[in-house]
This record gives structure tokens, C-alpha cells and sequence, in this order.
């Protein structure tokens, strides 16, 4: 399998239409479970309509829990996980307190063993990377929604 490159490069701009992001503090491992739920909630709530773009809200789920679980799993606490809705998609930012270790995919590892979730992230988003703010590693993935759906 060949290893997407995972290069530090800054956070998109915010775009003019971005709304407010949904934010979470992740400090035990349910806490993961109950933002993803959160998440979901907040998609439809905001008059997302399901059948149209169920593809891409399970594509924004899955990503979402596999950065937040990577940096609850890997990073180093506080980690704060947001998505902000903006533009045709959804932008995943994911923060630690551990900037001096970059996301690292996993490299000639068996699948049953885990470890792809980066990879999985490179396949699945339009945009991804990583960058270093205020002492803050901020890890990031944008879901594209698919509007000829």
C-alpha cells in the first residue's frame, strides 16, 4: 500500500459563509462515542437532508472518529476535537498538546493489527494535513459533500 503523505501545512482559511464550529473536549474514551453521536445530531439538525447526502455524513462520521480517536489514543491531553461546516463540506480539526509528534501512518503493518486510519482518512477526504499553533498540534481533514448526489 502505498503511504499518503501526511504533510504539516496550516489549516484552511476560514471561509466567508463558515458557521460556528461543534466543538468537544475528549477526556475519556466514551467521550468519543458521545461526540460522534453529538455530531450526527447536529448534521441533521442543521437541516442536513439525509437521503441526499447519507454517503457523505457517514464518510464525515467515520473521519471524524478516527482523527479524534487518534488524537485521544496518540496526542497528548487537553485534546479538543471541532468540525466546522463551511463552503461544499465539513472541515475536522483535532487538537493535542503533543506538537512535537506528527501523525505518522502506519507503514507495512498488517490491517488486523489497526493502524490505517490515516490512510483511510487520505482515501476518504478531499483535503488533509497538519500544523503547529499556539503550541498545539492541530491534525485536519476536510470532507467534500458530493453535490451531484
Amino acid at each position: 500500500m502505498d503511504a499518503p503523505l501526511w504533510s504539516e501545512r496550516a489549516l484552511p482559511e476560514p471561509l466567508r459563509d463558515q458557521l460556528p464550529p461543534w466543538a468537544w473536549d475528549l477526556h475519556q474514551a466514551a467521550d468519543l462515542t458521545r461526540s460522534r453521536l453529538d455530531l450526527r445530531a447536529n448534521v441533521l439538525g442543521a437541516g442536513v437532508p439525509p437521503g441526499d447526502i447519507a454517503e457523505d455524513i457517514e464518510c464525515l462520521l467515520l473521519a471524524y472518529e478516527e482523527l479524534a480517536s487518534n488524537g485521544f489514543r496518540h496526542g497528548q491531553p487537553p485534546v479538543q476535537a471541532a468540525v466546522t461546516a463551511a463552503g461544499n463540506g465539513w472541515l475536522i480539526d483535532v487538537t493535542d498538546a503533543a506538537p512535537d509528534h506528527a501523525p505518522a501512518p502506519a507503514m507495512d503493518r498488517d490491517p488486523a493489527f489497526g493502524g490505517l486510519g490515516l490512510h483511510l482518512i487520505s482515501r476518504l477526504c478531499g483535503d488533509y494535513g497538519w500544523s503547529v499553533t499556539a503550541d498545539r498540534k492541530h491534525v485536519w481533514a476536510y470532507v467534500n459533500v458530493d453535490t451531484a448526489a
